[in-house]
């Protein structure tokens, strides 16, 4: 495997430019998949302006100043994805890490009584003993009990990783699309339909208008409002 790869292969949700320099750097194996993610030298450097150089950026982890989800991260390759908090005690700033109507990555500034992971369930397993292993979209499991199911979201606690609540994924509830034409919008489930073959079930989805998309790319955010500030999309 190559430490490095060229900017013109880089995914679309990247927001940088492509023709700058030949190469970029790439994200280690790690809680995101490489098309789901960007490293955080980069989002250090290129997308929050807080260093001018990646050997800048390298220092500022080294020194242990930057958090993602509440722990230091000293990797500059680190993969950071979607939901994922990017916090600068220095500077008393916290940042979420959202998509736009593009489907490129961008970052939120947020209070510090809104540093909350959103994930979402992905499957369960049973586990010996009969526990119950929840599966989670950043790649960390959970052992829990109760009536957890795939497509519910969970709100966690930073640092702990407490969980606060649970948003069911069922109609009436508030969701956010993180890929595909309808990237960034938000409203109500109106419809689960169910697609009895290889293809992905699709949700209809109540806004402005409605429209339609895969589950995979819908987030549970919220009942009656968003329990995460998603602020205004870009």
């Amino acid at each position: 495997m190559t430490r490095h790869q060229k900017r013109v292969t880089v995914p679309r949700s990247w927001p940088i430019a492509r023709k700058n320099h030949k190469w970029v750097a790439k994200a280690s194996p790690g809680p995101h998949s490489s098309e789901e993610s960007m490293p955080l030298v980069m989002v250090i450097r290129d997308m929050l302006k807080l260093a001018d150089n990646s050997r800048e950026a390298k220092t500022l982890l080294y020194e242990g100043k930057v958090l993602v989800d509440g722990k230091v991260v000293k990797d500059h390759k680190q993969p950071v994805g979607i939901f994922d908090i990017i916090s600068i005690p220095a500077l008393n700033q916290d940042y979420r890490m959202l998509r736009d109507e593009k489907g490129m990555f961008f970052f939120k500034p947020i209070e510090a009584a809104d540093r909350k992971k959103l994930v979402r369930i992905e499957n369960k397993t049973i586990l010996k003993g009969n526990k119950q292993q929840l599966n989670l979209n950043d790649g960390s499991n959970r052992l829990e009990e109760g009536d957890f199911k795939p497509g519910d979201s969970l709100i966690l606690s930073i640092p702990e990783k407490k969980i606060e609540d649970r948003i069911e994924f069922k109609e009436g509830n508030l969701v956010v699309v993180v890929g595909g034409k309808h990237s960034g919008q938000t409203g109500q489930i109106k419809a689960i339909h169910v697609v009895k073959s290889s293809r992905p079930n699709r949700v209809v989805i109540a806004g402005e208008k409605d429209f339609e998309t895969i589950v995979d790319y819908v987030f549970m955010i919220g009942r009656d409002q968003a329990a995460i500030n998603l602020g205004a999309v870009k």
